[in-house]
């Protein structure tokens, strides 16, 4: 065998023994990359689904962070309510405390009105008897403050002109042309006369008295009486004053300077003059020199009887104004107020 053979022979066996342990090695390698294939897949399994537990886990955090937004927003809205309400408390607070305050002040007031009231009853009660006249309602009706009924000789007036039939001049002179009942009927010289028998229920049972009927001319509305002063205990002559006031109609124009006349003419002078018109004078002593006055002239007249009025005596007026003479309202004020009497304008429901 020649030495090539021999080589060949040896490379030959060397070939033969590296193709077997290729053959062996291989399911080998093959087992050891088949797991870290698995393995490699396990772990890119983990990472996907760690990566979609990151999205949801940012997901929920953002969730979490848009809840607690809105959660700190109406933390701070039930806040500022809250706030509101502990200010509205505070201030319901306060103004229920102001609300018993008046409460314990008007249960004051009216305790003491009360009181009032149970005083005047009292004396009411203890002056009973002591009027020579009576008047239907008269209890309810002494709330005229400044009005005060007193002295020892009392002249109490009435305007008997026609002016006295309604408070427009239109109505004035409609019912001018009306028959005597339906003059008498009218809603303001009712009042008038009403109001005069109020006065006259007020008379101290210890006085004198003497009512006068005034218009052209001035009269007593007792006949015979002119001058002279009436016991105001002589119930019969006070009946008889009221009844003559009930009985005059209302007529002709208006002289206030005769009733002042008269007035200067009683002796003893009154201590208290009490008149009831609804205007200014449109006469003087005589009779008119035209158809007509002027506001200038009235007022003229006015003052002109003013001066004959006895001095020093109150002279209290109650007014039923008349449409169409402002200034009159103004010039009895003036007279009351100077003469330290009352000035009155009563609602059209009194007495």
């Amino acid at each position: 065998m020649s030495f090539l053979d021999v080589m060949s022979c040896g490379f030959g066996a060397i070939v033969l023994l590296y193709i077997m342990m290729i053959h062996v090695q291989e399911p080998a390698i093959k087992n050891v990359n088949r797991e870290q294939l698995s393995e490699m897949r396990k772990l890119d399994f983990e990472v996907d689904q760690g990566q979609q537990n990151l999205t949801q886990l940012a997901e929920q955090l953002d969730e979490t962070k848009r809840r607690l937004d809105e959660a700190t927003k109406r933390r701070l809205a039930i806040l500022a309510q809250l706030s509101e309400r502990r200010e509205e408390a505070s201030q319901q607070e306060a103004q229920t405390l102001a609300q018993r305050e008046d409460l314990a002040k008007l249960q004051a007031d009216v305790q003491a009105r009360q009181e009032d009231v149970k005083r005047l009853e009292a004396k009411a009660a203890a002056s009973e008897g002591t009027k020579a006249r009576s008047f239907v309602g008269e209890g309810d009706r002494q709330y005229l403050t400044g009005l005060k009924i007193g002295g020892a000789h009392i002249l109490l007036a009435l305007d008997t002109s026609a002016s006295m039939l309604d408070d427009t001049i239109v109505n004035v002179i409609r019912r001018k042309n009306m028959d005597d009942q339906t003059k008498k009927d009218s809603p303001k010289w009712r009042r008038a006369v009403r109001t005069t028998e109020w006065l006259a229920a007020q008379f101290p049972l210890d006085s004198q008295f003497q009512i006068y009927t005034f218009a052209e001319s001035t009269k007593s509305a007792v006949d015979g009486t002119d001058g002279n002063w009436i016991d105001v205990s002589n119930a019969k002559d006070l009946e008889r004053a009221v009844n003559g006031v009930k009985a005059a109609v209302p007529k002709g124009g208006t002289s206030l300077i005769n009733l002042a006349t008269a007035a200067a003419a009683l002796s003893p002078p009154p201590d208290n003059i009490y008149i009831i018109t609804d205007g200014l004078p449109t006469l003087g002593k005589g009779a008119a020199r035209g158809a007509t006055v002027t506001g200038r002239q009235r007022l003229d007249l006015f003052h002109e009887a003013t001066k004959v009025f006895p001095k020093k005596v109150p002279i209290n007026v109650i007014m039923l104004p008349l449409e169409g003479d402002p200034i009159a309202s103004a010039s009895y004020w003036e007279l009351a107020q100077s003469t330290t009497g009352a000035y009155l304008v009563p609602s059209k429901d009194w007495p």
